[in-house]
Parts: structure tokens; sequence; C-alpha cells
């Protein structure tokens, strides 16, 4: 079950502030009980704490942060293969933040550039491909993390290094699915006892490319509401309002508040091409271990261009770094600062964990807003 709200409002207008604010607290005290509500995008993770809106949400609101940063969720056994794949004659192209994840031992890929590894920064899948073609004696190899929303832009890469026949373009993907994930947050809950997620805000960029319908399964099998939300704080405060709203008539749906940049069918021809180019596959997530179909890899008739496959990589069991809890922050299991390095061992200028690394982790936000 899906509904669409089309509502639009400006938080900067602190009128409207306080009366979404007032709303959200009459409401659950209508409720009357705790509500745990978790985002799974990096982009709200960023929004909520610089808003403030964490310290004006009413007592008994208890915001988590969700697997929604794809650089805190490259699990260590992934970042093992990538040091391993830059240890061979190859160029290695990848965003910025993925150089500064700890691996086993605590090595990153900016310490293996510095021992001599050829990593270089590119801010675009596009990027690579054209270093690539510039360096036609060199391998080059793009790390390709991210959700649905930067794989559409791979996959058109791979369509022209094969349609230009270049041959010396490679992709490591690390693409991870959201939905998948949430199932597994969802079944945790269920199977464990855990103290419950009550809803979702739903991430706002991939659901341009998801739409509405891949999360029905959060109501329908779950029976807990999600709301599509867009990234200003009044966006937010309203889609926790329908979060609540729902809850107390106890139908749960999946809300499509961000209606200015999300259809119900999502963007067709970007999921169009990742079929064309990509099939799911099992994934490794931090904290949450393997999800079956959570992953993306090229299909057979891109081996040629598959990472993976033509360097022969595996991925081997890695612990993640001693004392990290990273991996219980995103599954809402703890805050970042219950974890024992954070702050002290682990900054943002000194990361142990991944959560600590990108700008959209949740220890990295905690850390420079000081959340409590």
């Amino acid at each position: 079950m899906s509904k669409a709200i089309n509502i639009s409002a400006a938080l900067a207008d602190p009128a409207l502030g306080r009366a979404l604010l007032d709303k959200l607290g009459k409401l659950l005290e209508t409720y009357g009980r705790p509500a745990r509500f978790m985002e799974v995008c990096g982009t709200h993770t960023v929004s909520i704490f610089r808003s403030g809106l964490r310290s004006l949400l009413p007592p008994g609101l208890t915001h988590l942060s969700g697997p929604g940063c794809p650089v805190c969720v490259t699990h260590d056994s992934e970042i093992a293969a990538c040091l391993g794949l830059a240890e061979k004659d190859l160029i290695l192209a990848s965003f910025g933040d993925m150089l500064r994840v700890p691996g086993p031992g605590g090595l990153s890929l900016k310490e293996a550039r510095g021992k001599g590894a050829r990593v270089e920064v590119v801010y675009s899948p596009l990027e690579a491909l054209q270093l690539a073609q510039r360096r036609p004696a060199d391998r080059v190899v793009f790390l390709a993390a991210g959700f649905e929303t930067t794989a559409p832009a791979v996959a058109a890469c791979l369509q022209s290094a094969r349609r230009e026949k270049i041959g010396n373009f490679f992709v490591l993907s690390l693409h991870k699915l959201v939905p998948p994930a949430l199932r597994a947050l969802l079944a945790e809950d269920r199977g464990k006892g855990v103290p419950p997620v009550s809803a979702f805000i739903l991430p706002g960029h991939v659901s341009t490319v998801l739409g509405v319908g891949p999360y029905s399964f959060i109501a329908e099998e779950f029976g807990r509401p999600g709301v599509i939300s867009g990234f200003e704080a009044a966006d937010i405060l309203q889609s926790l309002i329908l979060i609540l709203e729902s809850l107390i008539a106890g139908r749960p749906a999946i809300f499509n508040q961000y209606l200015r940049a999300v259809s119900p069918a999502g963007n067709p021809r970007a999921r169009r091409i990742l079929d064309e180019i990509f099939e799911p596959r099992d994934a490794l997530w931090r904290g949450l271990g393997r999800i079956p179909a959570s992953g993306l890899i090229p299909r057979a008739d891109y081996a040629d261009f598959d990472a993976w496959r033509v360097f022969g990589l595996e991925v081997r069991e890695s612990p993640p770094p001693p004392g990290c809890r990273c991996g219980e922050v995103l599954r809402g299991r703890i805050r970042p600062p219950d974890c024992p390095l954070f702050g002290k061992a682990c900054t943002p200028a000194t990361p142990v964990g991944a959560c600590m690394v990108s700008a959209e982790g949740s220890c990295a936000a905690y850390h420079q807003y000081q959340a409590g």
C-alpha cells in the first residue's frame, strides 16, 4: 500500500517550524508510547544533525541512523580486496572518502598510495573512464561504491567502454541495494527480540531511481510505515507527522512526501540500464553480514570489465578493527558515543571505523555536531 502526499514548505519560517513541532508532539502524546524512527540515507543523517532537529524532537521520539552511507557499509573484507588490488600493476581510481577507510591492520588505500600504490582520486565514474582513455598502456580499475543512485552512471560508463572498445577499463563493483538491507534489519528485529524500529525515513535520492513500490514489503510484511522524504528540515518533520499518523491509525503504508523529485515508478530509464548491465549478487555489509541479492555485479556480457573476475579477487574473512562498534551503529543498536573509541582513538582526523570517515557517516555527524 502506498500513498502520495503533496506537501511543500520551508522551515525557514519559524512559525511553520513551531507549528510542525507542536503537531508532532501532540501526535506522539496521542500515540501514547515511544517511537523509534530510522533514516537510511547519509544526506538525511547530515540534515537532521545540522538542522538541530534531534534536539527539537519531543521526548519519546528517538532518531536512529541506519546503513545509509555507502562508505560506511563497505565491508572490511571488501576493503581488504581493494588493498590487494592496489598491489597489482594497475591504477586504482576511487572516490576520495574510500581512500581513508581503514582495512586490516588499520591500513588504508591512502597509506597504500603513500607506499607506492597507484591510487587516483576521481569525482565520477566518467572521470575514471577518461583516465583509462588517456592512459591506454595502464589498466584502470574504478572502485564503484554506492547505492542505486550512483550505479546507473557506472552502468553507462560500462556501455561506453564496450562501445568504444576501451579494453583497459574495469569496475570493481561494491554497489549495495537498499531494500534488501531494510528487510535484513526488520528480520533481525523480529527474530531476536531487540527494540523494534517503528518506522523508516526512506532515502530521497535512491527513491528517484527506485520509485515507491520496492519498499512496499516494509508495510505489507512487517507492518511498519515508511516515508520517502525530502531533505529540508520541514520535509523531515512532515514525514515524521505522516509516520505518527499512520502508527496511530494502525494502517502502515509507504508514503511519498518527496513528490517534487520522486515519481511512483522512479526513473524507468535508470532502472532499465541497471537491469541491462548488472545483476544482483549476495553482498557483505558492515554490521549486517551477507545479505542475499543485495549487491550488483556486471552481467556475463560485461565480464571482461568486471575486476572481480578479471583479477581473480576473493572476499576473504576480515574482522573489524578491535574495539570498533561501527556495525552496531549502522544497525541502530547503539549511538556513536556508546562506542569506547568515539572521540578518543577514533576521530574524523584519525578514523578507526568507517562511520567516522565520510561526512555522511553517523559517527562523523555526531562528532561534528556534538549530538547528545
